[in-house]
Parts: structure tokens; sequence; C-alpha cells
């Protein structure tokens, strides 16, 4: 049986830094496809690049950190700062879930410090509903190159940025999984966006994204008593899937 985890996230990174070390666990311990989407091409990430001219670069690092785990990138190719829940964006997320056909959803949490990360939270927690629906995508004498998925497909939310919302009110993983033996391969992946290092010096007071990401991972690891690990909340309304399918994979900590 054909078993596809999706990441659907803001930015190129933004992967790499909340849920690549349990997407790797998945694909190494049991041979799921993993495909990880950016809603954009990191168009503002330069002080010094043209939009264009970064966005562009940061595809390629995005693809490139993909490849070397056996991974599939996309960007679906909204602008940095405008991402948001609207019809064209809906059905282009909805579209790639069709043609991916993921088991798992992984999509920002709901609450971040980023406007671009709440919205791509909505939009993703939207189309895993409407990508069943068949006439969501239903245009006369239109005919999508891919059928509605046959059910709505399990919803995680990875942990917000240094774990609070915009106040700084802490929110915390309703379950965490241990990533010490991803943790090597998420940070090499993330070493891979060489081009954000200048960028998040500069705008985000930030010197070192990987180191950043493992002292994240620690805090994580140290508050289950593992040394790295990665934070999760499940959607859970009415009619998405209600078994934690991450738990039962990999173990909940």
């Amino acid at each position: 049986m054909r078993t596809v985890a999706l990441a659907v996230l803001a930015h190129p990174d933004d992967a790499e830094f909340l849920c690549a070390g349990t997407l790797l666990r998945l694909h190494r311990e049991h041979g799921w496809e993993v495909h990880v989407a950016t809603m954009t091409a990191g168009d503002c990430g330069s002080a010094d690049h043209a939009p264009d001219d970064i966005a562009a670069i940061r595809r390629a690092e995005g693809k490139a950190a993909c490849d070397a785990v056996g991974f599939t990138y996309h960007c679906l190719e909204v602008l940095d700062l405008r991402v948001r829940y609207c019809d064209w964006q809906l059905e282009r997320v909805c579209r790639l879930l069709n043609a991916v056909r993921p088991t798992a959803v992984f999509a920002h949490s709901p609450h971040d410090y980023h406007l671009d990360h709440e919205e791509s939270s909505k939009l993703v927690r939207a189309a895993a509903f409407a990508a069943p629906i068949p006439n969501f995508l239903h245009r006369p004498g239109h005919t999508e190159p891919h059928p509605p998925l046959a059910a709505i497909p399990h919803l995680f939310y990875c942990d917000p940025l240094e774990g609070k919302d915009q106040f700084g009110h802490p929110i915390p993983p309703a379950f965490s999984v241990n990533v010490t033996g991803t943790i090597d391969a998420k940070a090499d992946m993330l070493g891979r966006h060489e081009s954000q290092r200048a960028w998040l010096r500069k705008h985000h007071g930030v010197d070192s994204l990987q180191d950043s990401m493992r002292a994240w991972s620690a805090a994580q690891g140290a508050a289950c008593g593992v040394a790295y690990a990665e934070g999760f909340r499940q959607h859970l309304g009415h009619s998405y899937p209600q078994s934690n399918l991450l738990a039962d994979l990999l173990g909940a900590v």
C-alpha cells in the first residue's frame, strides 16, 4: 500500500526546521513517500538579491535539501507576505493534495509569529477537507487531472516557532516525536538553505539556523526525556481522522 506524507508549509526551510526529523523517520523506518511543498519561493528572503533571483536560489535550495534525502519538493508560487486564504490559493493547495494523495498532511500551527504561516495553516486545513469533495473543483467542460481523494487525510500541526503565539503565550504540543536519530540529517537538510544565513542574521537576529534548530529540538526533547524531539497537535474536528497515526507508527514521547 502506498503511504505518503505531505508537508505544506509557507517558506523554504520551514519544513526542515519544524518537521523534517519526523518525515525522515516515516521515510526511513516505514518506507513512506515524502513530499515537501512551500507556499512561496521565498522572494523576500534577501537584502542582496532581487525577488526573482532569490526565489530561484531558494527553490533550488529547497529541491536540493529534499533530493539529499529522497523527498520530492514542490513550490506553489505564491509571493512572500501575500499568502492568504482565498479561492485561487485554496484551489492550488487542493490540487496538490489530489496529485500527491497523502495519507498524512503536516501544516503550520494555526497561531504563529508570521501571518504567512497562519494563512498557510488555514489553507491546508481547508484543502484537506475539500480534496475529497467531487464538486469542489468542478467546472463545466473542465476535467481535473487528478480525482478527488478517497477520504480526508490525517492532519498534524507543527509547533509554532519558539512554541509561542504572537503574544508570547506558550502553545505546548499535544505529543512529541523523538527525532534524535534523524537530527543530523535534518541539520544537513537545513544547511542546504545557504542563502538564508545572511538574511536571518540581518532581519531575524539569528546567527545560525542550524544551531537554532538544534537548540529548539533539544528544548522540546528535554520536556519529554529524549535528546531531540518535534512537537505536534492533531486536527481532531468532526470528520477528520481521529487515530493518532504518528504516535502509532513512531511512538509519542
